[in-house]
């Protein structure tokens, strides 16, 4: 079953009546709905949870800053090219469970993400957050309300039925191996570390890869972004090509926000990026102290996950 979604409609904002974040300025252009439920759109907030920037790993003297540092210190060390390869296989296999989508968001109340500077609360309220923001702007577009919600299931990899990944394997933002690791990557001075660093075959712009692609034959580092597009894909769900590259690119920050690595793109990714860059003002923006009452709106995630996915999964 093939779905096809209408590109989004891309305007430019007036600074002069709201003042945007760094990460916003990076855009260019804000992501706006043709039309809202309430004809009042979500604006993103200055700052985080704990009132600093969004994305900023520049406050050294932060308690939270040194711990996200410290993981992307692991992260870029361990995360080669042969370490994805195993993973994919491993995890490819879907043998860990067999659950239903909405099992997988409960599941994720125990999970908290220690890469995230910019909150602490369980996953599964970041979840609703992003997807009721964005059901408010883009009311018609039940595929990208169902995206938000189940974008972030991968990290029950964390958790002991699933082999209690460390950290480092499953969150955090992504980027290609195989090839240079780019300047933009957060905290690039640690890939100095990664065995693949030097390898001449590997550390070229293209590496194995060849310009224009497709990210699709790109190896990304392991994580949840990857391993709930498997998921998605295997089990046959009939979510549009750009909820699933939603899913799989999501933490690829380096493309999305810096623009970096787009030879490796074909057309499909360009024009799928268009939604990446909607979902991600909702995906970051979103994250608040102020919780979504999960029974009130349980009912409507449950009547669309019928609608793009079968009952049970295996995982």
């Amino acid at each position: 079953m093939t779905i096809s979604v209408e590109t989004p409609v891309f305007v430019h904002e007036d600074f002069t009546t709201q003042k945007k974040t760094k990460e916003l300025q990076l855009d260019n252009i804000i992501p706006m709905s043709k039309e809202s439920s309430d004809d009042v759109v979500f604006l993103a907030p200055e700052v985080n949870a704990f009132g600093r920037q969004f994305r900023d790993y520049a406050d050294a003297n932060s308690e939270r800053q040194k711990s996200v540092e410290e993981f992307y210190k692991t992260q870029h060390t361990n995360q080669t090219l042969d370490f994805v390869k195993k993973m994919r296989s491993e995890y490819g296999k879907l043998d860990k469970m067999v659950m239903n989508i909405w099992e997988c968001c409960e599941l994720l109340n125990e999970v908290v993400d220690e890469s995230d500077p910019d909150l602490d609360e369980p996953q599964i309220q970041h979840l609703l957050q992003s997807a009721e923001a964005i059901r408010k702007d883009y009311p018609d577009e039940d595929w990208l309300h169902l995206t938000a919600l189940i974008h972030d299931l991968g990290k029950v990899l964390t958790l002991p039925q699933f082999g209690g990944l460390p950290q480092w394997a499953v969150v955090g933002d992504t980027f290609p191996v195989g090839c240079a690791f780019d300047e933009s990557n957060v905290h690039r001075k640690y890939f100095m570390e990664n065995p693949d660093f030097d390898n001449p075959l590997y550390n070229t712009k293209n590496g194995i890869y060849s310009e224009g692609c497709g990210l699709e034959n790109v190896c990304m580092s392991w994580g949840h972004d990857d391993y709930m597009y498997l998921v998605a894909k295997e089990n046959g769900s009939t979510l549009p090509s750009a909820g699933m590259f939603i899913i799989r690119y999501h933490s690829f920050y380096p493309l999305h926000k810096a623009g970096a690595y787009t030879h490796l793109m074909n057309e499909e990714d360009k024009e799928n990026l268009k939604w990446l860059h909607v979902f991600n003002n909702y995906d970051l923006y979103s994250k608040s102290k102020v919780h979504v009452d999960v029974e009130k709106v349980k009912p409507y995630y449950m009547s669309i996950i019928k609608k793009y996915f079968p009952e049970n999964l295996r995982w």
